[in-house]
Order: structure tokens, then sequence, then C-alpha cells
């Protein structure tokens, strides 16, 4: 994928675990480069994309990924005047906020190009379970991802693998009698 904008809306995605909505209505006010977070601001925006919850949130992410956005300002986005992080550049409303049908058709020329079958929406939870994996806590996935319950990331990501628990189980120290 050579286009700036596309590599750093699929690395939003893959990086935050948010939702396609919630990142089709970034505004470059909720990126802070020196806290180097995002935050997810609950709404329905001018695109029609929305964040599904009822409150707002803040993601922490890499300063890789803030890397790849100023990448992305300084040689694709340039001079266009709007609060949107990610707006048409080659076709349609040049210079609007993309909406999800743009998404979608970025998404339909990958999976012909590539064929791979792929959603946008899979990202978030290759984010969920990645994080889970790597022994995040839950509460903070649930956070993370906005969830309302714990028992809503429990539900939905709580899929782990047998070698996922024998991991977390010889970490913890339990085959080698030194469990806690």
């Amino acid at each position: 994928m050579h286009r700036l904008r596309d590599r750093l809306l699929f690395a939003v995605l893959f990086d935050t675990g948010m939702r396609i909505g919630e990142v089709l209505g970034l505004r470059h006010d909720d990126l802070s480069v020196a806290e180097r977070e995002v935050r997810v601001v609950a709404g329905i925006n001018e695109n029609g994309a929305r964040a599904k919850t009822g409150r707002s949130r803040t993601v922490p992410v890499s300063a890789q990924l803030l890397r790849l956005y100023s990448d992305y300002l300084h040689v694709e986005y340039g001079d266009l005047d709007n609060d949107y992080v990610f707006v048409n550049l080659w076709g349609g409303r040049v210079g609007h906020a993309m909406s999800y049908r743009t998404v979608y058709d970025l998404v339909v020329r990958l999976r012909r190009r590539t064929g791979l079958d792929f959603d946008p929406h899979w990202f978030r939870h290759s984010a969920a379970t990645r994080m889970l994996r790597d022994s995040v806590p839950l509460e903070v996935v649930s956070t993370l991802l906005g969830h309302a319950s714990v028992t809503t990331t429990m539900d939905i990501y709580g899929h782990l693998t047998a070698e996922d628990a024998r991991t977390a189980l010889e970490k913890a120290g339990w085959f080698a009698g030194t469990a806690r």
C-alpha cells in the first residue's frame, strides 16, 4: 500500500482497536503528539461516522504511528483546510471527510489486489486479541476499546487459545513449581 493516508488508516485501526466510525471521526485536535495519544470523541460527524459509545476516551499510541501521521500531513494532506484527519485526496469530494463507503471501496480494491478477505472491523479484533495475549489486563483492554463493561470485552475477545493459557501459566511459574 503506497498511499500514506491508507497506511495510516489501517495502522490506527490495528494499533488502537478503534472502530472504523471512530477513526473516520478523528479530527486533528484529537491527536496529541506530545502525550502520544488519540482522543475518541463520542458523537456523529458530518461524514456520518460515529463513535458508538456514549462517552469519550483516550487511547495511547506509538511514536511510529504519530510519525506516519506527520508524514501523511506533509506529503499528502498538504494545505487542505479540514478538521478531519481522513479526507478524500484523489476522488469524490476532494478535501472532504472520508465516508464509510470510501473506506469499503478501498477494502474491496485491496481484497482484489491481495486475494485476502478482510473487513476493517477485523483490525479491532486483532488489536484486542493481541493486547490480551500480551498480558494487558482485561480491564485496560475494555477501557481502551470503549466497552461499557468488562463482561462485553470478555464475551467478545475472551477466545484465547490453549497455547495462550500455557504461555500465561509458564510466565507465572505454574509448571516450574514457582507459582505465586
